[in-house]
């Protein structure tokens, strides 16, 4: 199913945010894709790295205990072949004297001893006590072989070190009465230089032999292999590899063979030192890609807010316009209807003035001529409000302070407050001025104080605050748009139910009321809007439903001096038979006014037509003594009339008299240079009363 076009918008805006996260996760995935990329490489470079250096001073350590041995074995045969020769020594004390110097000629050697094939000491170098025999019964003797033999470690019960005995046949080859040449060595000693060589505090030695025995060092204490596991292992040595051991570290491991005296030397370092360096790499490398990836998401975050905000704005403006043009072409409609609703109104209420005067005083004819003039007077003020809701009524536009409007509303409704209804009330504004009608103001204000009252059938408490406001930038409220400048902010609060959305909708309109028949007309607020619009200003609606609802005006504040209003004091005074020019394009009206005028002493020609009213006025300017002219006419305005009468007779009275004379009419009459606005109907006294004024 298609969608509305109105929908359409939403739905790619929808699938617009998801491709920018999709983008933004792709982008991610990827970023941290070539991190992993990289640090696996770096990784490999450093285990590398470490392998060939391990591996160096692996195979550099073997050669010294191979070297080291060598020296042993070449030593031993040496003893052999320059001192033994197969034969006992004659002297035991001289053979012992011999062994010990021999024994200060081999580094390695701690004691030479000479046994029997049983283990049985036959000399020694110095003190020390030979191993028991088992030792060298099980281990040595029997090997009947012609190179160097290594035991297990064993240790000096004199100084408790651990020692490890190597042996060599000094007899005949396979002499059941072989003599064998044994030399102790320290284990330590087999680690050679280890101590100085090793890389780190991590790194470990040890010397093992082909069936797992461990000689020197203490990796095998650790290992998860026993001696069997570990002697099948170094029967297949490798250069490097990793091995898990018992304590739960990973190590890199370097493994050489002695295959002349089957010996394995085993050099390992720990994994987690050995890639300490690329950890603390990859650790700042991925706060860092977390931090960028946290700002790339935060920053995609922001501006989707940014714009759902935008967005939003953009509907409340179109919401804004929508509901202005709404209300504009509301105003327009009944600006139309009260023109022609006032102009039916001025005949009945003008004739039946004239037709009550004819009448005999207290007849029934005089009675319902009251009746029917009252009526018409309720249709006039209704009008009125009408008007004012379409910025079409004639109004004066004077500079006044509004903080003692304000007061005087607040005055006001103290005496008639309903039970539970409290005032409070922050004037903030003192002397601040406003440039309009202050009846109008006050109407609006006391308008909104007794929409709040309304609001809160059961009490509550009416806030109304008043302070000075500059904003800076243009804002968008509910009903207006408020444009950069200095305004005075009105707020009136209470404690209702709140407007729902769907009134919040038909707020402004007139005759809209949620109240019930007979409790109200609907045209409060529309008059509040309608003021506002004649002031220039806005008006800005906060509410939710269950607490209450807040209606803030903005009136632009105005810097000129203070206007006083001024009244005029004299008695009305009648025409003493100075000719007046009536314009209107209701040939009624014409007929109406002129009689009217006639009857309070005034000689009147009249016009239907505005041009030919102005070609009369040029032809003879200083017959009439004022101008009556109506402002809606087709062909010619009367405020365009008077811009035109005034090029020839600049200080000519005109009274306007309006029905309905579109937005800002007060002000645009001023301009014009127009007398006096008047708003039909037209009473006779209020006319007489203004006509004085302006003649005498």
């Amino acid at each position: 199913m298609q969608l509305p076009s109105f929908q359409r918008p939403r739905q790619r805006g929808r699938v617009a945010i998801s491709q920018v996260w999709l983008f933004t996760l792709a982008t991610a995935i990827a970023m941290v894709a070539l991190a992993g990329m990289g640090l696996w490489h770096l990784r490999q470079s450093a285990f590398d790295a470490q392998s060939r250096e391990l591996s160096l001073l692996s195979l550099a350590l073997t050669d010294e205990v191979d070297r080291g041995l060598q020296g042993v074995e070449e030593g031993l045969h040496a003893i052999r072949s320059n001192f033994l020769d197969g034969q006992i020594p004659a002297s035991i004390q001289t053979t012992t004297r011999t062994f010990k110097s021999l024994a200060d000629l081999m580094p390695l050697v701690r004691t030479l001893w000479l046994v029997d094939h049983q283990g049985r000491l036959l000399a020694s170098s110095n003190a020390m006590s030979t191993p028991e025999a088992a030792l060298l019964t099980s281990q040595l003797i029997p090997k009947q072989v012609d190179t160097l033999v290594v035991s297990k470690p064993f240790i000096d019960k004199s100084t408790h070190e651990s020692l490890v005995a190597v042996a060599l046949q000094a007899g005949k080859s396979g002499a059941p009465s072989a003599r064998w040449l044994v030399a102790a060595i320290p284990a330590n000693k087999l680690l050679g230089a280890f101590s100085v060589a090793s890389p780190s505090v991590d790194a470990r030695m040890a010397v093992y032999r082909d069936d797992g025995v461990l000689l020197a060092g203490s990796i095998v204490q650790a290992s998860r292999l026993g001696e069997a596991q570990l002697a099948e292992r170094l029967a297949r040595p490798r250069d490097i590899e990793l091995h898990q051991f018992r304590d739960g570290s990973t190590r890199l491991v370097s493994l050489h063979s002695l295959e002349r005296y089957d010996l394995k030397v085993m050099l390992t370092r720990d994994l987690q030192v050995v890639l300490l360096d690329w950890r603390h790499a990859a650790e700042l490398t991925a706060v860092t890609l977390l931090a960028v990836l946290l700002i790339l998401f935060l920053s995609v975050f922001l501006v989707q807010r940014a714009n759902r905000k935008h967005e939003t704005a953009q509907k409340q403006l179109e919401l804004q316009v929508t509901r202005a043009s709404k209300l504009e072409s509301l105003g327009s409609l009944a600006g139309g209807v009260a023109h022609d609703f006032n102009n039916i109104l001025a005949g009945i209420v003008g004739f039946g003035e004239m037709a009550q005067d004819a009448a005999p005083p207290g007849s029934a004819q005089a009675r319902h001529l009251s009746k029917v003039l009252q009526a018409a007077m309720r249709g006039k003020t209704l009008v009125e409000r009408i008007l004012t809701f379409s910025r079409g009524g004639a109004h004066i536009a004077i500079v006044f302070e509004l903080e003692p409007v304000v007061e005087e509303v607040l005055s006001m409704l103290a005496v008639t407050l309903r039970p539970k209804v409290v005032i409070t009330q922050e004037l903030e504004a003192k002397g601040a001025r406003l440039r309009g009608d202050p009846a109008q103001a006050f109407e609006a204000i006391m308008n909104l104080c007794t929409n709040a009252m309304q609001a809160m059938p059961q009490g509550g408490m009416l806030s109304v605050h008043l302070r000075r406001l500059v904003t800076t930038d243009h804002r968008v409220l509910s009903h207006s748009k408020l444009a950069p400048g200095r305004y005075l902010q009105l707020t009136v609060s209470d404690q209702g139910g709140g407007v729902t959305p769907a009134v919040m909708e038909h707020l402004f309109e007139p005759f809209f009321t949620t109240r019930g028949a007979g409790t109200g007309t609907g045209l409060g607020l529309a008059v509040v809007h309608g003021v506002m619009a004649e002031f220039g200003g806005a008006i800005d609606v906060r509410s939710s439903l269950g607490h209450g609802a807040d209606f803030t005006l903005f009136f632009p504040e105005n810097d000129e001096d203070l206007e006083p209003l001024t009244f005029q004091t004299q008695d009305v005074q009648h025409g003493t038979g100075q000719t007046l020019l009536v314009i209107d394009d209701e040939p009624a009206l014409v007929a109406m006014t002129q009689e009217m005028l006639e009857a309070i002493g005034y000689t009147t020609l009249g016009f239907t037509d505005p041009n030919l009213a102005l070609e009369a006025l040029r032809a003879e300017p200083l017959r009439f003594a004022a101008v009556v002219t109506d402002e809606m006419m087709p062909g010619l305005t009367g405020i365009q009339l008077t811009e035109a009468l005034h090029q020839f007779a600049p200080h000519k009275p005109v009274l306007l008299v309006s029905g309905y004379g579109g937005a800002l009419l007060a002000q645009r009459a001023a301009v014009a240079g127009v007398s006096r606005v008047m708003s039909k109907p037209l009473q006779r006294t209020e006319l007489a009363r203004t006509l004085s004024e302006l003649l005498h």
